[in-house]
């Protein structure tokens, strides 16, 4: 009885925690070079299985709240198929299985679990833990230009020893203080040098869609752009995580004519 309590309750801290998840894209910011792996490593399910992640964490959450202590993670990845997909089921049972229950249920229930870390338990995405990765010619070009322009924000980089699969996020911080930006899947990578190009839109203010509603035009200013390169999602504490990189940069928005 005891253990059923205490379980209930972590399961209650877990969900009031929540799991992280790559941020919400914006509209204004859209990624110009594809990331992809390369055609010869097989089929790719490392996007898929972060696309869904999120979703099957809270839903673990909610199963073992439900459904109290499980024998197997069969038993529990069971419940989560029939009340996700076949696909969501076999990731959390593979994931549980590298692990074991109880454990598992530990790291679901009591640890701030990311989509990296969840698919690299669940062996859909790629680690690497001698990799690294270094910003080759990171900048904002052009420098200044009127509202409506569009930004290209440089982030190629060069790896010697490859990458794991990884997280670049780019923070964008106007002369308020006021910060918007974006994270982006960047998938393991061999040895070389890979283009990553981020286009930033300033037709119209942050997030408004001009097709729902009259938007406000981009503000006017002088904005500081920090981007992360890691192993591992950005600020994450779990194994296989760190920053590879950062770079620094700034443009200015003037008003048009």
């Amino acid at each position: 009885m005891y253990k059923v309590l205490t379980t209930i309750l972590l399961v209650f801290i877990g969900v009031s925690s929540a799991t992280r998840s790559f941020n919400t894209p914006s509209n204004n910011l859209q990624r110009l070079t594809s990331d992809h792996r390369d055609k010869n490593v097989g089929v790719d399910l490392c996007p898929t299985c972060i696309d869904e992640a999120v979703s099957a964490i809270n839903v673990i959450l909610n199963v073992i709240l439900d459904e109290g202590i499980l024998g197997t993670c069969g038993d529990l990845c069971g419940i989560v198929a029939n009340k996700t997909s076949k696909f969501v089921g076999e990731v959390c049972d593979i994931a549980c299985d590298a692990v074991g229950l109880d454990e598992f249920i530990r790291l679901i229930i009591t640890v701030d679990l990311d989509p990296i870390w969840y698919c690299e338990m669940a062996k859909m995405c790629e680690i690497n833990d001698s990799g690294d990765a270094k910003f080759t010619n990171f900048g904002v070009y052009p420098n200044t230009g009127p509202q409506g322009t569009t930004f290209v924000i440089d982030c190629s980089y060069k790896t010697i020893n490859g990458t794991g699969t990884s997280m670049l996020t780019l923070n964008i911080v106007d002369s308020h203080n006021e910060t918007s930006g974006n994270d982006f899947l960047v998938e393991a990578k061999k040895p070389g040098t890979y283009p990553e190009k981020i286009a930033l839109k300033t037709v119209s203010a942050w997030n408004c869609d001009p097709v729902k509603g009259v938007c406000d035009d981009f503000p006017v200013g002088t904005y500081n752009v920090t981007a992360l390169l890691c192993n591992g999602e950005c600020g994450s504490h779990h194994p296989h995580s760190g920053t590879y990189d950062v770079g620094q940069a700034q443009f200015t928005v003037t008003k048009k004519k």
